[in-house]
């Protein structure tokens, strides 16, 4: 079901039940009110026919023979009982009406009667009220019985008001739940416009963000943050995508062209042994290449087994390889202090092999750029946060560039003369993210660079 249709329905359901709520609150007062009212009438009706027949004229028979119904019945279907201390009916007057009732249904209410408290029941449209008097210390029953025939038309007034604007108020609910449901939820119909016309050819397109403070404007303004995070991976990917080709193509065209070469000319076997040693070189080159976007892949898998780390070993025996790869090159290892509260120093959960990967990279980096020594300095920042610092006095990068440096097979303009294929960073941003750390480089031209590394201590 839509969320428009929803909205309709369920804001119908809540203002028909206020307005059923109210309207039985109305009906219910309105029918005790009229009740109420009646029943004091035909409690004054009954305090006044005792003060005239039984206190007045005693309840004497000539005088109350001479007495017409017009004299006393002023009520539809009125009827009047009077019982002595004996509950024997001594006065019974009523219209001529079956509905009327009898007094043969008093009886049953006698001894519910006392001073303060009247009986009360209805039979049909017929209520009655019995209620005590005390003449001459002696108890009289007195019943008063009618139909409340103005009341009940008022009542009935009540009811198809009540019914008819209820009928009304629902044509006004629903075609109010229609404009509401509309109004609320034209921005998300127009998002929905503005999102369809957007395709991956036209990225840059943006929704519109409206007042930029309800929830509304709050979702295109996610909305649009994801747009702009989609398109940088597909501008990375455009450029990862050249410069791939690119790096995979300069190779395969010096093979080609050294293979046909030798093909053509080559006719003795020390010159066709240096063509093969030239196709193998590249293809030594192709090797590496594919290795380094394997690794690159294979950095995004969040499946590793995680175990306790050291990680003041895997950066020494990272320290060794790269030695072992530079060996004019100095790598001085600081180890700063930790707090009191670790119990096992520079422990972290993760992969050994590659956080080792990772530091080497950097290493790798640092050595290859720089001709002066290389500090590498780890310590905790926090009880929980350990830091890892790799500092050289090498090339530097600019900061466009610097913003630019961990994209896949990127390389800074000054360092496009040395072996690499700019993989080592974007491995190593990878490999980072997957063990929840982050990678800050500061860099500045002439001056050096400066990588931190955070991760959380186990």
């Amino acid at each position: 079901m839509l969320v428009r249709n929803k909205l309709i329905l369920r804001f119908m359901a809540l203002v028909v039940t206020i307005q059923l709520c109210l309207t039985a609150f109305i009906y219910y007062y309105s029918a005790q009110a009229r009740e109420l009212r009646f029943y004091h009438r035909l409690e004054a009706k009954a305090e006044q026919t005792a003060n005239l027949l039984i206190h007045r004229l005693d309840l004497q028979p000539d005088m109350l023979r001479s007495l017409r119904k017009k004299d006393l019945l002023t009520m539809h279907n009125e009827r009047i009982s009077i019982y002595d201390p004996q509950r024997r009916l001594v006065f019974h007057i009523a219209q001529e009406r079956k509905d009327a009732g009898t007094p043969t249904q008093d009886t049953a209410y006698f001894d519910q009667i006392t001073r303060k408290k009247p009986a009360r029941f209805q039979r049909g449209n017929i209520e009655t009220l019995g209620m005590l008097y005390r003449h001459h210390g002696q108890p009289y029953l007195i019943f008063v019985a009618g139909r409340d025939q103005f009341g009940g038309k008022e009542f009935e007034t009540l009811r198809s008001i009540l019914l008819g604007g209820n009928l009304g108020a629902l044509v006004l609910i629903i075609g109010a739940a229609w404009y509401f449901a509309n109004r609320s939820l034209q921005p998300l119909s127009r998002m929905v416009s503005e999102v369809k016309g957007i395709t991956a050819t036209n990225l840059r397109q943006r929704v519109n963000e409206g007042n930029r403070q309800d929830e509304i404007a709050q979702l295109a303004m996610t909305f649009n943050e994801m747009l702009s995070g989609l398109e940088q991976a597909f501008e990375a990917q455009k450029s990862f995508l050249s410069h791939a080709s690119h790096e995979l193509r300069t190779p395969l065209a010096n093979v080609l062209g050294t293979l046909e070469t030798s093909s053509a000319y080559d006719t003795e076997l020390a010159a066709s042994k240096r063509s093969i040693d030239s196709a193998v070189e590249e293809i030594q080159r192709i090797i590496d290449l594919t290795n380094g976007l394997l690794a690159l892949a294979k950095a995004d898998d969040t499946s590793f087994r995680r175990t306790p780390v050291q990680l003041d070993d895997v950066v020494l025996q990272a320290v060794d390889e790269c030695s072992a790869r530079y060996p004019g090159r100095t790598v001085q290892v600081e180890f700063g202090t930790w707090p009191e509260s670790v119990e096992e120093v520079f422990m972290v959960r993760g992969n050994a092999q590659l956080l080792q990967t990772a530091v080497l990279n950097l290493l790798d980096n640092a050595c290859k750029y720089s001709t002066e020594a290389v500090t590498v300095g780890l310590g905790y920042e926090t009880a929980h946060h350990i830091l890892l610092t790799i500092t050289d006095t090498g090339l530097g990068l600019p900061a466009e560039e610097l913003a630019r440096i961990q994209e896949p097979l990127y390389r800074g303009t000054n360092g496009r003369d040395k072996p690499g294929y700019g993989l080592g960073l974007a491995i190593t941003q990878k490999i980072i993210q997957v063990h929840a750390g982050q990678l800050q480089i500061e860099s500045e031209v002439g001056k050096g660079t400066r990588v931190s590394v955070r991760l959380l201590a186990a």
